[in-house]
Order: C-alpha cells, then structure tokens, then sequence
C-alpha cells in the first residue's frame, strides 16, 4: 500500500502509515522464511522483563515468529489468514487512528467521533435498505441481540429502572428462537440478562409443509396464545434470514404480522441479510421483508473480507433515553470509535465494490449449484434456487443396490450412520484437496451429515473464484464412484470376513471406509491379560504387513480417539476390488504371523528348559572328571608336574547343544560322519496364495483374464542365522569315518537304499575317489542340501554349546 506520506500535514499520521505499512510487510513476507532457523522461539521468551528495551523490528520478528510458528500443526488456520489485500490494511489502520484519536482534546475528539458514526451509520442503512435506523457497534456479534433485548425489556415494564427484576417475577417476560437457531444462542441471553430458562421458548420448524428449516410460524402463534392465558409476556422473536446450518430464511413477512399482533419486537440475523444490498432483489423476495423489522445484525467482517472490524446491529426506537439505558448509545466518545474501522473499509470500498463482492459470492453458489445438478447421487437442500447465497449437498445412495453378497436385513438400520460417516468424509477431503473453496461439514437434524459451501462467509477472506468451484466439482465427480463402490461392498466385505473362524467384524457405522476386522489368535490363554497382549501383538504386525503391500487399500489403525482397539480398518474401495482375495490374503497374513510367534515361543521355552539340563550335566561331567584325575591334578603347581610325568587319557567326550530337540548331544556322530545330523522334522511352511497380477496391476484388483491362482511361498519369522565360530580341531579332521556307522538318507523323500544306478554311480564315484579325483558335483549338492532349516539351528546350537563348553572347561 504505497501512498504519498510527505502530503500528509500531521507528521504523526504519516509516521504512523509508514509503519503500518513496514510491519503488514513483515509479517505477510514472514511465510517465506518459516523453514529457517528462527531467531526467537517461545522458549527463548524469558519470564520477566530483562535489560533494555527492543527495537521495532526485533519485536516485529517476534511477532512474526509466534504467528507463524505452529502453522505446520495448523495449516488451516494458517491458510484463512492470507489475503489481506489493501481493504485489510485499512480496517488495520482503523485500530491505529483510533488509539490515536483518542489523545485528541475532548471537543474535537466529540466532533470527530459524531461524524464518523453518523456517516457509517447513514451508508449502512442505505446499502442495506433500513431506513431511519440507528446502529450500535459491537466486537461480539451477540451483543447486539442483547442490547436490543434490554431496550424491550425498559419499553414493556415502565418501572424497570427503578423496581428492577420484582417487575420479572410478576409477569414473566419470553423470549421466542427458532429450533434452527445457532446452538447456545438463547442460553447466552438468559445467563446475560439475568433470566430463567423458563423464559426462552425455543419453536419447532415445520415437519409436514415448507423447509424443514423454517420456523412453523402457525404453532408458534398457539404457543404465543398459551404464555398469554398463563399471564406471560411475549417479549421478542428471534427469526433467522439464512439459517447457520443450510442458510434457509423464515417467513419473516407472517413472523412480522404475527409481532405487530401481539407487540412483540422482531429481530432478525443471518447471511443472507448480506444480499439486501443487491439491486436485482425483488420486493417479493423472502429477505426483503427483513427491512421491515425492528432490529437486525449485520456481520461485514467475513462478508467483505475485512479483518477485525466490529458487527453492526441497526434497530429503530424512538426514546433515545431508553437506548441509552440499554447500553445501545454511549455518552463516551471513545466508545464511538469502534466505528473507525469500518468507515475507513466502506470509504476503501466504495458502494459498487461492496456490491460485487456480495454479487460474486452469489454467483459462486449458483455456479456450484448448477452443476451439482448433473451429479448422480448427490443430493440438494437448498430453498431457493434462484437467490440462494448458501449450497448445502450430501452424497446419498441406497446401501443394497448393486450389492454381490446376500441379504442385508439386519444392516439398513445403519445406513443413515454410515452415509453420514461418508458425508463426513467427503466434507474433509474436499475441504483438504480445495482449501480455497471454504466447505465445511454441517449437522442437520433432519438430512444428517452434508457438506455446505457458503462463500458470503468465506470467499472474501479466501479469495474464492470460479475457478475452485469448477475444481471442487472435479474433486467430487471423482469422490463420488469411490463413495457408492465401498458403501455397495462393505455388506460383502462383513460376510467375507464372517466366512473366517479367526477373523472378528468390527461393527463401526462411524467409520467411512470398507469396515473393521480383529484377528483372533487360536490359543486359549488362561490369563486374559496375556491373551490381550498377544491380540495386540498379532494385529499390529498384520497392520504393518498390509500397509507393506502394492496395494489402493488404505489400511490403519482408525480414529484416534475411537472406542475399538486392536483393530484393523480397511479404508475406500475402488470398483474393480476383490474383497473373497483381500478377506482371504488378510486371512492368510495372519495365520502367518500367528504360527511365526508360536515357534519362536516355543523354541524359547524348548532351549530353556535345555539350557538347565545341559548344565546339570556338564556338572555332572565336572564331578567325573575330578573324581577321574584325583584331587591332586587340580592344584595348579603340583598338578602340571604331575600331568608331565603322567599324562591323562580324559574320557570326557565333546557335546553339543541342539535348539530343536533343546538336549546336550554328544559330538561323536558329527566328528565321525564329518556331517550333521538332523534330528526332527522342520515345520511345515505356511503357503501364501496371491492372484496372479498383470504387469503393473495392483493387489485385490480383479483382471479381465480372469482368476487364475498363483500359490507363492512366504517365509516364516524364524531367527536371523548365528554366524558359527570358526575353531580348530586338528584331531576331528584325522577321524575316519567308521565304516560301520549305518547312513542317514538326506531327506525323507529319497529311499533308504540304493538302485542299481545308483549302485553304479556310487562304484564310479568311489573308484574316482581311490585315484584320487573329486567327488561329483551331485555329491557336494546333495550334502549341501541337507542342511535345511533345522540345521541352520543346529549351527547355532553348536555356538552356544561352545560358549558353555568354554565357561565350564575352558576349551572347545
């Protein structure tokens, strides 16, 4: 915002744009420098006051560095702070004169203060055809109504001011707000104007003719009749022109007779008031009787994009006392600066820019709405289709149609729960793909979860053009196939899993994806605290395996903060999904793991119980062998003497420590048959069958070649291989092998005796061998092969019975 600052006479107001002006600079251009290691943080923010004092610019970092700093937490928050733009800067500017104004002597400060408020009060009234009006500025856009209350409160009972709240129990005032109301709205009035609850009647909307959002204007005049006969007094209506939730306006025209009927006050708020300032609004248009009523709220801030300006409430009264009395009018002129803000803002803007701007969120809700109208499965609620400033939609569809699986009774009771959980999805993802768009998730009584797109409230601050409509429909005519894929096979993804013993379904209407499945462990664990840690074990390993395959599906751990634990949530599904292969690949997934844990378990429990028996027995050994070589071989002097003279034939033999059968075997076999043995038969392999995939095809995708089976093998979790120590036995290596020692086939497949070619084969290997020549290829294969699974253990074995060999002996 350059501007000329050296024509400006007083040297103040010029210094103080320039600043201005140099700090929005600051601040805006701050976004670039985020990444960067930040000078000040919170923790460097010391408690007290310390040293001298900062220079504008190091407070000004400050500054930047709180603004910016959790913007990685909340992007959103972050995102509506953008655009400014020069409008901004002058309600900002607003703030600055006004605590500069404020020094100013009292008789020009009044003559200044009167201006201003008269002139934003005059431009108001005409831009928003309320004529004759007087407006009160207020920082919380409830504060209006409550004033406006108190001014009806002093007009009804004449003796208020003086007999106070004695007056109020004789004759009770009541106050009446529709059902479509914001929430809280009433009960902050009476908590405000010291009122019981008793006094707020809260009117039901229409439930069999008109908008289900509109107040039902024929029960409301019963219920005024019935608090007239109990000797109540019908204080003020409260009616709505533009709903919070789907922006649809009372029937304010009948509202207004029905009040003049019974000398109530009427007041009105909502979004649409904003299109009053429209020239091609009709006087048979619903809003313009909003002209008509004795009071309404005004909010400009987010309708015109300007920050930090204050709400506007204009009424008409005729006893400027009363409106004193009631707060509405202020004798202190720095109360009457609120409205410098908005003055400079209207000025800034001019009446035609204040129009486009209302104009231009029209017309971003009727482009949107006219092409949601070629969307199958989204459905409307909109009141009027012409002028409607708010597009509240949902995505809906029967959960039956299209469905592979059989019956669904039993599951329409949920589809309200579970339409409104993908709604609710929707909402957020559009909201994420296009931030500028501004929509947001609503709660409505009756249509459950939508999806409302209200640009009066959010395209001036966002900055929202036609441009991001045409993308938010592009991002929805996509969502909208996944949407009816997963809401059409999540009945078959339940009896899938249904099919599977050790597959539990997770009934979750809240969840907006495929469904909920808990992978139950066969084992009967007595103690329910285990069996809950091995639940917990068994899904978070198949939660990561899943998250580990190529495949669309999402897979996670579910709401943080939802009731279901341990569990596995299946996200969107696409058309083409196989949910009988996901089911069965999930199935599958889990056995796996489960029969991976329980080998480990018991293998530990096997080499444990081991472990203790090896031990007996090699201290067992230990006594032997003193009671062998005599007490004095053990003293060190006199036993190297006497080992010397006499050496020892130990008759100790070499052991070793099998993990499978978890017992101390002795070494001779090994050394004799330079091979080991295998005692046992390995587990069976789980198997894991797949579908077989076209090139680039991802997993659970159904091909157009068909279902062809592809069985594939998966390996088990077993422990990672002991690296064996090398050690050297010169005397293994002159061990013949004994002839007598009858052979072991190498694998349970092959017969235990030789054929005649075999015969014959062996006799030329065995001649071979005599004249010196290397065994065959097939010789060195067959013994490499016999080392399975079990033999890898069995080399650990060997390590860790050297290790207690070492511990006990001090040799190998």
């Amino acid at each position: 915002m350059e501007q000329p600052y050296r024509m400006i006479v007083d040297p103040m107001l010029a210094e103080m744009g320039k600043n201005l002006n140099e700090a929005m600079k600051i601040l805006e251009d701050g976004q670039r420098e985020v990444e960067e290691k930040r000078k000040y943080s919170r923790k460097d923010i010391p408690g007290p006051l310390q040293g001298g004092g900062q220079d504008v610019a190091s407070i000004l970092q400050l500054v930047q560095n709180l603004m910016h700093g959790d913007e990685e937490e909340d992007n959103l928050c972050h995102r509506r702070m953008q655009n400014v733009g020069e409008q901004g800067h002058m309600a900002l500017l607003g703030h600055s004169l006004a605590a500069y104004i404020s020094v100013l002597d009292r008789e020009r400060l009044r003559k200044l203060t009167t201006r201003i408020l008269s002139d934003t009060t005059l431009w108001l009234c005409r831009l928003f055809r309320y004529e004759n009006g007087s407006a009160y500025y207020h920082e919380d856009d409830r504060e209006g109504l409550i004033k406006v209350c108190r001014l009806v409160i002093h007009s009804r009972y004449e003796d208020y001011i003086t007999e106070g709240f004695t007056l109020l129990s004789c004759k009770q005032p009541v106050i009446y707000q529709s059902a479509a109301s914001r929430p809280g709205l009433g009960q902050h009035l009476c908590s405000q104007l010291g009122l019981p609850l008793s006094s707020l009647c809260t009117v039901p909307c229409n439930t069999m003719f008109g908008s289900q959002h509109q107040m039902d204007v024929a029960l409301l005049d019963r219920l005024i009749k019935d608090d007239i006969d109990s000797g109540k007094l019908p204080l003020l209506l409260i009616a709505n022109a533009g709903t919070p939730g789907a922006g649809h306006t009372d029937k304010l025209s009948r509202l207004k007779e029905l009040c003049d009927q019974h000398s109530m006050w009427l007041h009105v708020e909502g979004v649409n008031l904003a299109t009053l300032a429209l020239g091609y609004v009709t006087s048979t248009s619903s809003v313009m009787a909003a002209t008509k009523c004795d009071s309404m709220t005004l909010t400009l801030g987010p309708w015109l994009g300007l920050p930090a300006v204050p709400a506007v409430t204009l009424y008409r009264h005729e006893d400027p006392a009363l409106s004193l009395a009631a707060g509405l009018t202020s004798s202190q002129p720095v109360e009457k600066l609120r409205a410098l803000p908005l003055w400079l803002s209207l000025q800034y803007l001019g009446h035609d820019g204040i129009v486009e701007r209302i104009k231009h969120a029209s017309q971003l809700s009727q482009r949107l709405l006219d092409q949601l109208k070629k969307l199958t499965s989204i459905k409307t609620s909109v009141e009027d289709e012409l002028n409607s400033p708010v597009v509240v939609f949902r995505f809906s569809q029967e959960t039956s149609e299209g469905s592979s699986g059989g019956s669904v009774q039993g599951y329409n009771g949920g589809e309200r729960e579970v339409q409104d959980a993908l709604n609710r999805w929707l909402g957020e993802r559009l909201a994420q793909l296009v931030p500028a768009s501004g929509v947001d998730v609503v709660e409505l009584e009756d249509e459950g979860t939508c999806v409302r797109f209200s640009p009066l409230m959010t395209a001036a601050v966002l900055g929202t053009q036609e441009g991001d409509v045409d993308a938010l429909v592009k991002q929805l005519g996509e969502m909208v196939p996944l949407l009816s894929c997963t809401l059409r096979l999540r009945q078959d993804f339940r009896e899938e899993v249904y099919r599977h013993t050790a597959l539990t379904y997770i009934e979750d209407l809240s969840w907006p994806g495929l469904g909920v499945f808990r992978y139950e462990p066969s084992s009967e664990e007595p103690d329910d605290s285990k069996k809950q840690l091995e639940v917990e074990k068994i899904n978070s390993d198949l939660l990561k395996k899943l998250q580990d395959l190529d495949a669309d599906l999402r897979f996670s751990t579910g709401p943080e903060f939802g009731s279901e634990k341990n569990c596995v949530y299946v996200g969107m599904a696409t058309e083409d999904l196989d949910v009988a292969e996901l089911v069965d690949t999930i199935a599958v997934l889990g056995r796996e793991i489960e029969e991976s844990g329980k080998l480990l378990e018991n293998m530990t429990e096997v080499v444990r119980k081991g472990i203790l028996e090896a031990e007996l027995q090699l201290q067992k050994a230990n006594e032997e062998k003193l009671m062998e070589e005599g007490v004095l071989r053990q003293i060190p002097l006199v036993g190297s003497v006497l080992n010397w003279f006499s050496p020892v034939q130990s008759s100790v033999k070499g052991r070793t420590f099998n993990l499978a059968a978890g017992s101390l075997d002795s070494t001779e076999p090994t050394y004799s048959m330079k091979a080991q043995t295998v005692r046992g038969t390995p587990p069976a392999t789980p198997t894991f069958t797949v579908t077989k995939r076209l090139p680039g095809q991802k997993l659970f995708h159904r091909s157009a070649a068909g279902s062809d089976k592809l069985s594939e093998t998966s390996s088990v979790g077993y422990p990672e291989e002991v690296e064996r120590e090398v050690v050297d036995c010169p005397a293994a290596e002159k061990v013949a092998p004994d002839p007598t020692q009858e052979s072991v086939p190498e694998s349970p497949l092959e017969p235990a005796g030789p054929n005649a070619a075999q015969a014959e084969k062996m006799a030329q290997e065995k001649d071979g061998r005599k004249r010196g020549k290397p065994a065959s290829s097939g010789e060195s294969g067959d013994r490499a092969g016999g080392l399975s699974q079990i033999g890898q253990l069995m080399d650990a074995s060997q390590w860790i019975s050297r290790c207690l060999f070492r511990d006990k002996w001090g040799v190998c």
